[in-house]
Order: structure tokens, then sequence, then C-alpha cells
């Protein structure tokens, strides 16, 4: 645990980043104290740091949501060409302070909640990381992610809402320990489940010929259950859409593929071997050049710099 901070060490704090409007920081502190009380049915006498992150999320949401709405409307309106990029793997890691400097809240936040007495760093040490892959595969699709909302794609992410991220690391007594990354065990601030969205997805079973046409049966069914998380782009007020389906079946297959791996890791020669063999594979690269290359050369698109209204400005034309 941290230790307390002194007044000159506080002092210090104030305004690091730059000086942030009055207005912004007064109404970030009632939007802050709106949502310990109201969403998190909490007051300062019992509320936690976990609490308080959450409240600063929340609050940070709230500015992501007009613009949100705003750019699936302006999509639908200009009906550019759209980007559906599927994975296996998004490792988007924290949200908050990406979110914060994307949408220029930084400076304010900062002020704000030192004005409320407490300490954004260790408000950004309680999000949890939302490690959905193995490293360097996920965390490119990430990268693709936030480069294709920058540079204003109409672009969505497809994957999955693992129950657990990719471990834990802990050292104990000279030695690396992996336990389970339960990632959701205080839940997600930044996610909208869309139950209304679920789907049927099927697996495996045969084809069928029958009078009325050939027919999928003797199949395993799963549901897919839809969580939407925003992504901003850098100061340009569009967000864009990663969808990760929640999947609703058996575990067993997933069990003994798991178990195939921990009995490989046992054996530190293939292991190593395995490793280097995968990081040798990977190319350095800028994900925003590599976008614009693909809009061009393979979507058809091109990138744009235009930003589009904010939602407030949209009731002063």
């Amino acid at each position: 645990m941290s230790k307390p901070l002194s007044d000159h060490d506080r002092k210090k704090q104030i305004s690091v980043r730059g000086l942030a409007g009055v207005e912004n920081v007064a109404e970030l502190k009632v939007a802050f104290n709106r949502h310990l009380h109201f969403t998190l049915v909490k007051d300062r006498n019992v509320a936690s740091k976990r609490d308080y992150y959450f409240a600063l999320a929340n609050t940070v949401r709230d500015h992501l949501v007009g613009r949100w709405i705003r750019t699936q409307q302006y999509y639908y309106e200009k009906d550019p060409k759209r980007v559906y990029y599927i994975s296996l793997e998004f490792y988007m890691g924290r949200t908050l302070q990406n979110t914060m400097v994307n949408l220029a809240l930084e400076n304010a936040c900062d002020e704000a909640i030192y004005q409320l007495g407490l300490d954004m760093e260790e408000l950004e040490d309680m999000e949890e990381d939302a490690g959905l892959g193995n490293g360097g595969l996920g965390r490119l699709a990430a990268c693709f992610l936030d480069s294709m909302a920058s540079l204003g794609l109409a672009a969505y992410g497809y994957g999955i809402r693992y129950e657990f991220g990719i471990f834990n690391q802990k050292i104990v007594n000279g030695w690396q320990v992996e336990e389970a990354d339960d990632w959701l065990r205080y839940g997600n601030p930044w996610e909208k489940a869309r139950p209304e969205y679920m789907r049927p997805v099927k697996f495996y079973g045969r084809t069928e010929h029958t009078p009325e046409g050939v027919k999928w049966v003797d199949t395993q069914v799963v549901l897919a259950l839809p969580y939407d998380t925003p992504i901003p782009g850098y100061r340009n007020n569009i967000v864009n859409t990663m969808r990760l389906f929640k999947v609703f079946a058996d575990y067993e297959a997933y069990i003994k593929s798991q178990d195939k791996v921990n009995e490989l890791y046992k054996k530190p020669k293939e292991w190593t071997k395995m490793v280097i063999h995968n990081i040798a594979g990977c190319g350095k690269f800028s994900s925003d050049r590599t976008i614009s290359q693909y809009a061009r050369e393979i979507w058809g698109m091109e990138p744009s710099l235009e930003k589009i209204p904010a939602p407030d400005d949209l009731s002063r034309t």
C-alpha cells in the first residue's frame, strides 16, 4: 500500500499536465458524487478505493456515450464502407487513462480528483487489465482498433468475452507463480450488455437431405451474448465499437485444451522452443501506418482526419 501523500507532494500534483477549466472541474466533481451515490449506492463513509475508481470510470464514460451514439448515427447517415475486424484476442489493457487522454479530460479529471482529496494514480491502479489474449496478437488487435478510431474509419471489432484473462503473475520465493486472472469479478464499467441481440451458434452436426431441402442436424448449440465496449479515437469525437460475445456452453473441450497447454508448460525445452519461435515471428510495425495501408490498398477506404461534431455542438448548428 502506498504511503499517504504529504501536503507538499499533493501541491506538486496540481495541474501537472496543464490547466483545467473551472467549469469542467466542477461538473466532473458533481458527476463523480452522483455516480458514487446513485450508481454505486455508497457514501464517503463506506466507499473504498475501488468504489472511487468505479465512480470516476462512470463519470468519464458519461462523456463517451453521446459521442458513441452520435458516431453510429453519423455512420448510418453517411453509409461509409465498414471494417469488421474479427480476432480471438483483444489485449485492451486498462481503459480509464486512455479514454481520458483521447477525450482531452485528463487535466480536468486530475484536478477534480485532487480537489476531492483522492489520488489519481491509486484509482487508476484499481482497474483490472483486460488481458484477453496471449500477448502480441491481442495487443496488435487492440492497437488496430485504436488506430482505426483515430483515423476516422468506420470499424468494429468482434471477439470473445473471456471470463479469465491471460494470467496474474506473482513471485514466490524467487519463482514465478501464475494464477487465474478473474478480471470480471468486480464488474466492468466500460461494457454494455446487449441481451436483445443474443444469438444461437451451431457447431458440429451433419447435413440431412429432406423434401424441404438440406438441413443441418445433430448440432451442438451455444448461446452468444454480445457486450459492446466503446473505442474512442484521439480527440476527434469518434467512438467505434468492440463487440465481445460471452459464450454459454459446455467448457469440456476448453478444459481438455487447457490441460494440454499445462502439460506442455511442464516441459521447459519444448515450451521455450515455442516461445522463442513465436517471439522471432513478431516484427516491428507502426499501427497507424499499417492500418492506413490496409485501408487504402486492401479495403479501398481513405482514412479521414475530419472531426465530426461533438454532441454539445449539435444544438449550436
